[in-house]
């Protein structure tokens, strides 16, 4: 099978939606099918085909990371596009690529597969800086709708919380596949580094041997909720560390946080790190931490398992597929909670012992290979409903020929 898949961004920029995208390819390569991925370049200015990965130019759309968005479709990339003889477009965004993406499905008549991977309402603020909040929440329902119902063959989402917002708030109807992001388990096992590896990354960070890490990896941004974290380490114990993992636009509101409460010493900032190194620096933790309410499905937590690290998160139903309270992980509701599950969690050793066990198995469930099977068969199924619609057409159109004779 010959798939197309269309995102704004790819590596080497870092998030969920790319980290995703590199695991379905790679899963679908073993598998002996050939991908091909479309995006935009972020890197220059320029067009660019290499390896079966075609960018395209764009412009900063002054939103998100200084991330860029195509303004045109050039006849260019679609000529070699349409060379590719596509079985299947996989669309990633709902924006600049995933418009690309249903323009050529209608175009060359190839079933379209759409993934919805952020619960967007929750990055309204980006756009509207607070003003006009619900009207623009209102014409965003009916874009994702739009966009998710009308125009696509099948519909993938990564958890029931965004099954349950388009079956239950957007009274949506169609079929819709619940399937969690694969990532490759090796990647993430400790095994793969020695004691000496991981201490010298703690001493890089002044981080001691005594130290209790509490590890945060994601997007540096207002919505995440790392401002929870950081105000419940005044409740911590000295040697109680909070490192936090990532880049992102509310960092500097938040390290002049971390000097108006004077929690230097206990609150660090690592900042943003190769796409390579993330595996050794989940090593660094003890336990993952997570307020987020705004995730579809939280792949750093799943990636925090495969390494047999416990997760201690918000109550959100996001984290419901991963994360088995009081057996690889908790769930809080409020910071007093946080705080007490935090430390029974450091003073009951035999118990963090047993999660951290629980932890690594339970994340065999979303192994790169279920993923990409799962994914395969919601391919198959476009391709048949297609072939389905085909057979359907011709067979009216027979049937008008057959009544106009008699």
């Amino acid at each position: 099978m010959r798939i197309g898949l269309f995102s704004e961004t790819y590596h080497p920029y870092i998030s969920g939606v790319v980290t995703s995208i590199l695991t379905l390819k790679k899963a679908l390569e073993k598998m002996g099918h050939e991908v091909y991925v479309v995006t935009i370049n972020q890197e220059k200015n320029k067009y660019e085909y290499k390896d079966r990965v075609l960018k395209i130019p764009g412009i900063k759309a002054g939103i998100y990371d200084d991330v860029k968005v195509a303004t045109f479709y050039s006849l260019r990339s679609t000529n070699q596009i349409k060379k590719w003889n596509l079985d299947i477009i996989h669309t990633h965004t709902e924006f600049s690529m995933g418009i690309y993406g249903r323009i050529l499905s209608k175009q060359f008549n190839i079933p379209l597969v759409h993934t919805y991977h952020t619960m967007l309402e929750d990055y309204v603020y980006l756009v509207t800086k607070g003003l006009f909040d619900k009207p623009v929440k209102k014409i965003l329902k009916h874009f994702v709708v739009f966009n998710c119902n009308k125009m696509v063959s099948e519909l993938i989402v990564p958890t029931k919380k965004t099954y349950d917002l388009f079956k239950n708030k957007y009274n949506m109807s169609r079929n819709i596949h619940i399937i969690p992001t694969g990532i490759d388990i090796k990647r993430f096992d400790n095994k793969n580094f020695d004691s000496k590896e991981i201490l010298n990354l703690r001493k890089k960070h002044n981080i001691s041997s005594n130290d209790f890490v509490l590890l945060s990896i994601s997007r540096v941004s207002k919505e995440k909720n790392i401002d929870f974290l950081i105000e419940n380490q005044l409740k911590m114990k000295e040697n109680v560390k909070l490192v936090i993992i990532g880049d992102g636009p509310y960092k500097k509101d938040l390290e002049k946080k971390v000097n108006k409460l004077n929690l230097n010493n206990n609150v660090i900032f690592v900042g943003k790190i190769e796409w390579k190194d993330i595996p050794l620096y989940y090593q660094l933790g003890d336990v993952f931490v997570t307020a987020s309410k705004t995730e579809t499905q939280g792949l750093t937590v799943n990636e925090a398992l495969a390494s047999s690290i416990p997760v201690v998160c918000i109550n959100d139903s996001s984290y419901k597929s991963s994360v088995f309270d009081n057996v690889n992980g908790m769930f809080f509701k409020t910071k007093k909670e946080y705080v007490d599950k935090i430390k029974l969690i450091i003073e009951d050793k035999n118990m963090y012992k047993k999660m951290c066990v629980s932890a690594k198995k339970s994340s065999i469930d979303f192994s790169e290979e279920i993923f990409g099977k799962k994914v395969l068969s919601v391919y198959e199924s476009a391709l048949k409903n297609k072939k389905a619609r085909k057979f359907d057409v011709l067979f009216k159109k027979r049937s008008l020929y057959d009544s106009s004779k008699s």
